[in-house]
């Protein structure tokens, strides 16, 4: 991977190419955002960049070295917000994410990545947390037919029959039934970028992106490449 950058969503529109085609558009606020870390092969075991992205108020976070609070990291070491940012010369961070550059070892401490990275054209991968549906039926949630509608009739949009009584006499794991809908990571491949407004650092993506308005949105140069 060459090109990755954090972005929140701000929404959907339509714009018009240079034939006067309608694309329909997601406008994504990506970057700036700063390089908090660099993790090296020797000290880590591999080579990384960390990013912060989006400001954060430093009286919300973990204190530096000095304070009271530290906070556990998912790898199980210990280690204070404000002291980390401060390290890297950059105000606190709402949001801090790992990118595996290929060329990690030519950035810097306190670097900017900005929207500029990518030009009109580019393909790339958007993942985010998708939309929270809440608890669904089997019909919205799975795609499952209704029962018949006629007056008489014992269900409408119930699930209906899960299997035999005698044998398996259960129920096999992993059958679809209602539950909990949506709010879960999506990954959309191979988008294409429309527009790149450098001066706003906007992103504009042909089509539809996961996650609502405000969404923490992951933007990585696409896994496949067009035949």
């Amino acid at each position: 991977m060459k090109k990755a950058i954090l972005a929140t969503k701000v929404g959907m529109t339509q714009i018009f190419n240079e034939d006067g085609v309608l694309i329909p558009v997601t406008v994504l606020q990506a970057g700036p955002c700063v390089v908090t870390q660099i993790k090296t092969v020797e000290n880590d075991g591999y080579s990384a960049v960390q990013v912060g992205f989006a400001d954060k108020k430093d009286r919300i976070i973990n204190k530096d070295a000095n304070g009271k609070k530290e906070v556990i990291h998912r790898h199980g070491a210990n280690m204070a917000e404000q002291g980390h940012f401060k390290k890297a010369g950059t105000s606190s961070k709402r949001y801090v994410r790992e990118f595996k550059f290929e060329n990690a070892g030519d950035y810097t401490l306190g670097a900017e990545i900005k929207a500029d990275i990518f030009e009109t054209g580019d393909r790339v991968d958007a993942s985010a947390i998708s939309k929270g549906k809440g608890f669904q039926g089997a019909i919205k949630r799975l795609g499952q037919h209704r029962g018949p509608m006629k007056h008489g009739s014992k269900f409408h949009r119930h699930q209906g029959s899960n299997g035999a009584c005698s044998s398996p006499s259960r129920v096999f794991k992993g059958k679809g039934m209602p539950g909990h809908m949506g709010h879960v990571k999506v990954t959309v491949q191979n988008l294409e970028i429309v527009r790149v407004d450098a001066e706003k650092n906007l992103l504009l993506v042909k089509g539809a992106v996961p996650g609502p308005k405000k969404a923490l949105v992951t933007i990585k140069e696409t896994v496949k490449v067009e035949a």
